[in-house]
């Protein structure tokens, strides 16, 4: 099936971004991060539109400002269950909400229908998406109940974007995905300048808000974030990269306009096949992630992200076939 094929290699995308922004994230404030790749990912999406073309319909443009908005929900209630932890349960539970929601949606709201290989295949894929997004090493403690309940609302929101987009039409092209980077660049770069106004009364120069503030994150406009450099007592332990600041923008430019790209594909898959089969294959983005960690940084990858790998491999193969 094309969609499952266009899904696994957008969630590869995805990871790839996730990738390049928590690089970024080492000499960038998360937020900045965030603002600047929503604004590269949307001059990449609006270069591409016209060449894709596409209705502007009130009805998709809406959908896009929604979902941007709803984007931005995202990596807020994100960055708050990340920051409380334990990021070796809270990640998981989110990347498998994330799933779940849309594929529900999916197969009761929509009527999604799969041959029994299909539905094997989606629970393989939600194992998948628990074990690649395991992070090995820390400490396993009981969480903290607003932890899990802004988990939840995280992969919630995730989904929630998911489905939003899915409700577009079919011959509006980029539209929705330009309106919706559109949204969540101008919410980011207001939030950033919040922050700068806030410096400054403070007494502190506006560039004082660039500086890393908190947990190395990365996160994207779409609500994903580079879970793989979010634990603070390993950040930058295993990587080999020093990242100055002129590289870091780079970074962070670089990062807008792949998750731009995964955004587009993602669109494309849903165009194109089942919303449940899509979303579980999305869900698996952080495999692009490990790979590249592993690659770039030479970081040990844990047996149980390989046999994670190895399940999402498998599971898209089962959903290719449904």
């Amino acid at each position: 099936m094309l969609s499952a094929a266009l899904a696994l290699i957008g969630a590869v995308v995805y990871g790839s971004a996730d990738f390049l922004g928590g690089l970024a994230a080492r000499r960038l404030r998360s937020i900045v991060v965030t603002a600047v790749a929503a604004l590269s990912g949307l001059v990449a999406l609006a270069l591409v539109q016209p060449l894709v073309g596409g209705a502007w319909r009130a009805a998709d443009v809406a959908w896009g400002v929604l979902a941007g908005i709803i984007g931005v929900v995202a990596v807020a209630l994100l960055y708050a269950c990340l920051a409380i932890g334990p990021m070796s349960i809270l990640s998981p539970l989110t990347a498998v909400v994330s799933a779940i929601a849309p594929m529900l949606w999916g197969l009761l709201v929509k009527g999604d229908a799969l041959a029994p290989i299909g539905y094997a295949g989606l629970a393989v894929a939600l194992v998948a998406v628990v074990l690649v997004g395991f992070i090995p090493g820390e400490k396993i403690v009981r969480p903290n109940p607003r932890g899990l309940v802004m988990a939840v609302g995280a992969g919630l929101a995730i989904g929630a974007f998911l489905i939003v987009v899915d409700q577009t039409s079919a011959d509006s092209g980029l539209v929705p995905l330009v309106t919706s980077r559109a949204t969540s660049g101008v919410v980011t770069v207001v939030v950033v300048g919040i922050l700068a106004l806030m410096a400054v009364r403070r007494g502190a120069p506006a560039r004082s808000v660039l500086a890393v503030a908190g947990p190395p994150l990365g996160a994207m406009p779409s609500g994903h974030a580079d879970l793989e450099h979010a634990d603070l007592e390993h950040a930058g332990e295993s990587g080999r990269i020093t990242t100055t600041l002129r590289r870091a923008w780079t970074l962070a430019i670089l990062c807008g306009i792949a998750d731009a790209a995964a955004n587009a594909l993602m669109l494309l898959a849903l165009r194109s096949g089942d919303l449940a089969v899509v979303s579980a294959l999305t869900a698996l983005y952080p495999a692009g992630t490990i790979l590249l960690a592993a690659i770039v940084l030479r970081e040990r990858v844990a047996a149980i992200q390989w046999v994670g790998l190895g399940l999402a491999l498998a599971a898209g193969g089962m959903l290719a076939v449904a």
